[in-house]
């Protein structure tokens, strides 16, 4: 499978209605990929095999971290919610955990690509996974200049922590953002990136990263490409593969159709953040999915 690309998700329940309709549209349009991995908490698997098929595959997070970070409920939630633990590290929240869980993913299976998709994406547009590669070198999403100005976002802090873990000079910063979603790595750096983490401070990856809630895995494989590797093996385009809504109250549905009618010619995706509580059932109403 060296030239294999897989698609990686990670999910949880809450969102388990969105992968699903993920799941259906990856089914309906993409092609050029070999499996789908769905990367989930423990406690979640058996919910998320109801997804799983012959190309499609479900992911315990025991398999992929350390035994001493394990989740517990959380008091300041009421316990309806999950935080991660560790002597080793700061109190973990679940999209802390999903950032892990996609770095490490590298590890475990044979592909060769790794094509990044969050559970709240779907697929509108065809769209061939060999896109990702030009002449044997890899899209590496990047946006110019973007953090110049200083913005309400932490992209800044986690471009400079991950500076810190590779052992490079914070001053003058790096200006530019990687931060999207539908994006791909090359799962050989993606594994190298890890293992220079842990040469320079003689401490597992996730220590490493973790020992601070504020962290980017975007921002770390973009700067490990750009300022270790300068580049090598990757392209840059600035063109985001899906487009996103962000922020805001869940749109009517006049605004979602004028934000699917705004999609860029390149654009084959929309992502409707879950946390805007845009019900489920409404999104495939209007998408006539």
């Amino acid at each position: 499978m060296d030239d294999a690309t897989a698609i990686i998700t990670a999910s949880y329940e809450p969102d388990f209605e969105r992968c699903k309709l993920l799941c259906e549209t990856i089914d309906r349009f993409v092609t050029g990929f070999s499996r789908h991995y769905i990367l989930v908490e423990h406690r979640d698997v058996p919910l998320f095999r109801q997804l799983e098929g012959p190309r499609r595959v479900v992911v315990d997070e025991h398999d992929l971290l350390p035994g001493w970070l394990r989740p517990f409920p959380d008091p300041v939630s009421l316990f309806k919610r999950r935080i991660w633990l560790s002597v080793r590290t700061q109190p973990l929240r679940g999209w802390h955990v999903q950032q892990l869980r996609r770095m490490a993913i590298a590890f475990h299976i044979p592909e060769k690509t790794l094509a990044y998709c969050d559970s709240d994406v779907v697929f509108l547009k065809d769209f061939d996974c060999a896109l990702f590669r030009r002449n044997e070198r890899l899209r590496l999403f990047r946006r110019d200049d973007a953090l110049a100005q200083p913005t309400e976002y932490n992209h800044r802090l986690w471009s400079r922590n991950a500076a810190l873990a590779f052992g490079l000079p914070v001053e003058p910063p790096s200006l530019h953002d990687y931060i999207t979603t539908l994006i791909a790595w090359d799962a050989v750096a993606a594994r190298d990136m890890c293992a220079l983490i842990e040469h320079k401070h003689e401490r597992h990856w996730i220590e490493v990263i973790a020992s601070t809630r504020q962290f980017s895995e975007c921002m770390f494989y973009g700067r490990y490409i750009d300022d270790v590797l300068s580049g090598a093996g990757h392209f840059h385009d600035r063109t985001e593969l899906c487009r996103v809504y962000w922020f805001g109250p869940a749109p009517s549905d006049a605004l979602f159709q004028g934000f699917v009618a705004e999609m860029e010619s390149e654009q084959v995706a929309i992502g409707m953040q879950s946390f805007i509580g845009t019900d489920v059932a409404r999104i495939r109403k209007l998408i006539a999915a």
